[in-house]
């Protein structure tokens, strides 16, 4: 991937992404108050931590939006990074309950797990085909609230991370009450 294609790639994803970083920071801190959706809740906690959780990532490029025009059909990716190193990371979230029992439970979560990798992979050769990226130029990654995904990316080049649901919990607790005492309202002295 040269720089032009990078660029050309960047100015697609601004033309179809067309919302500041700053916009679709309010929109997930908005998210957080509101956890209406587990996956979407999933997704705020990864970019309002995104430093910490995937330090390379340097600029949101896409938010779930298909990479290859208006293809929604071929699928769409739940994150796009520009990396500090010139490169694309591709980002797929899922929300894994890992606290519900038995069989069918098991079930669901080995169908989630595989089906999360299944996507990003997927996603990652047709992003190859349509842009002419090298696919040594694609990184691409897993985030999901259960840990058992980390083993099944080594053999795939996957890259995998995970948030247990009590940290998400008390992330979105925590994050809520600072988000309180930042209004001015709330330090107001008593009178």
């Amino acid at each position: 991937m040269t720089a032009d294609e990078v660029n050309h790639f960047v100015a697609y994803c601004k033309k179809i992404q067309p919302q500041s970083q700053e916009e679709i920071k309010r929109f997930f801190e908005g998210v957080v108050s509101f956890p209406y959706d587990k996956e979407l809740l999933l997704q705020a906690y990864l970019f309002l931590n995104i430093k910490q959780i995937f330090p390379l990532c340097s600029e949101l490029l896409l938010f779930e939006k298909s990479p290859i025009a208006d293809y929604t059909d071929l699928g769409k990716c739940d994150f796009v990074y520009l990396t500090s190193l010139g490169q694309i990371l591709i980002i797929e979230t899922k929300f894994i309950d890992t606290e519900a029992t038995g069989a069918t439970e098991r079930k669901r979560r080995n169908k989630h797990r595989n089906k999360v990798f299944e996507q990003v992979i997927t996603l990652k050769s047709r992003f190859s085909e349509y842009w002419n990226i090298k696919l040594e130029q694609l990184e691409c990654a897993v985030f999901t609230t259960d840990p058992e995904v980390a083993w099944r990316g080594n053999g795939v080049n996957v890259v995998t991370k995970s948030v247990s649901m009590d940290k998400l919990k008390y992330w979105r607790i925590n994050f809520q009450l600072t988000e309180l005492e930042a209004l001015p309202q709330y330090n107001k002295p008593l009178a």
